[in-house]
């Protein structure tokens, strides 16, 4: 499977874990709770397969950079949570230091 699709299924499954995690009530509710633990159990076990064919500073930098971004927009839909202006710029910063790591970088290469 390609590591860059791999990684993005590792994305998707942090941001349900972590989406599931408010939901879980410190964890006293049995549904939400055993979503956030497939969730990451997914999301770690994507990334330790992508970390065989990807540099771990760029594989991080995607992930973390791409699950706060859309974590955010999770919140934003399911809780009803808002961001201001700078909090946006904020991640328009990461979201375009994720596209330079990827584009511009032989890092990533």
């Amino acid at each position: 499977m390609n590591a860059w699709f791999t990684l993005g299924l590792a994305i998707v499954a942090e941001v349900v874990g972590t989406s599931a995690l408010k939901a879980s009530d410190g964890f006293t509710r049995l549904g939400p709770s055993a979503i956030v633990v497939v969730g990451y159990a997914v999301a770690f076990y994507c990334l330790s397969l992508v970390l065989k064919s990807l540099p771990v500073g760029v594989t991080y930098a995607v992930w973390s950079g791409l699950g706060i971004v859309l974590i955010t927009v999770a919140a934003f839909v399911i809780y009803g949570q808002r961001i201001d202006l700078p909090g946006l710029i904020g991640m328009g910063l990461i979201i375009a230091g994720v596209v330079v790591l990827n584009v511009f970088s032989k890092a990533a290469h």
